[in-house]
């Protein structure tokens, strides 16, 4: 009995490995404290191990059927790159296991007591840095990872996951895509926990944005601080895409075959395979 139980749980596993190869993600539960989270998997094709990236999605509502995931992951899965989206929560797959961030920002807002600002703040350094923390740590328990080989990339909210993350989590490499747009301008606490994080950072971020996004400050600002401490990075402002700000500011997800290319590279030079790579 023990036997057919050890070989069905094996066909299992298989086959849901089979599943996230075929370009289909394969949902997977994670732990972070006591929430169980879930994400989308997309393993290449072969056995493994593989690099990495775990990607931050941003604050969209009603993320079911991801476009990000959707139209980014087959583009790392075709150069033998996993990648893995968990979904924080409060949104997407794990939209019933807690509250939305964007809820609590504006309940904030209307609040005598708080601050839309702080609290967005507060909840991206803590319950959702946590939350990413939780998925990487799932990650590396997984026998088809490369440890040292682990990327991060993020869009809008994700982006300033990005370089939180970076700062608590061992990742190889980060891409920080519009990180902060919306919200640099009227956010001093974002703005001092970004720049203040970004200089203490020890790998590698790649910051982009399209030229139309609705603001360019963070990627050129965190940017520029790196310079001055002499962090390595790269950032690149690609061309208008679309027509308004809100346009511009899809392009991490709508303008994957622009950037791709580039995002890739830098990764691949900063998450070399290494001996330890296993």
């Amino acid at each position: 009995m023990k036997l057919f139980i050890t070989i069905l749980v094996f066909l299992l596993t298989i086959s849901q490995l089979a599943l996230a190869s075929t370009g289909e993600p394969r949902i997977i539960a994670f732990s972070s404290g006591e929430l169980s989270l879930r994400g989308e998997l997309f393993l290449p094709e072969g056995k493994g191990p593989f690099p990495t990236v775990l990607y931050n999605h941003g604050s969209a509502p009603k993320m079911l059927n991801s476009q990000t995931s959707a139209v980014i992951a087959p583009m790392f899965t075709k150069m033998g790159w996993a990648f893995f989206m968990p979904y924080r929560r409060g949104q997407g797959l794990s939209e019933d296991k807690g509250p939305y961030i964007m809820h609590e920002i504006r309940a904030a807002k209307w609040s005598l007591f708080g601050s839309a600002s702080e609290t967005m703040v507060n909840l991206l350094k803590t319950d959702h840095l946590n939350d990413q923390m939780a998925a990487l740590a799932w990650l590396k328990r997984q026998d088809f990872v490369q440890k040292t080989r682990i990327a991060t990339m993020g869009n809008s909210f994700g982006g300033i996951q990005v370089v939180l993350g970076m700062a608590r989590g061992t990742y190889c490499a980060g891409v920080d895509a519009a990180g902060g747009a919306e919200s640099w301008k009227n956010s001093l606490e974002l703005r001092q926990l970004m720049i203040s994080t970004i200089k203490a950072l020890q790998r590698p971020v790649f910051f982009f944005q399209a030229t139309n996004d609705y603001d360019l400050s963070p990627s050129k600002i965190l940017s520029s601080e790196m310079t001055k401490v002499g962090k390595m990075h790269r950032l690149k402002i690609y061309p208008h895409f679309g027509d308004s700000a809100k346009e511009g500011h899809s392009f991490p997800y709508k303008g994957v075959s622009i950037w791709f290319n580039d995002v890739f590279s830098f990764l691949n030079i900063h998450c070399p395979v290494s001996i330890d790579a296993s």
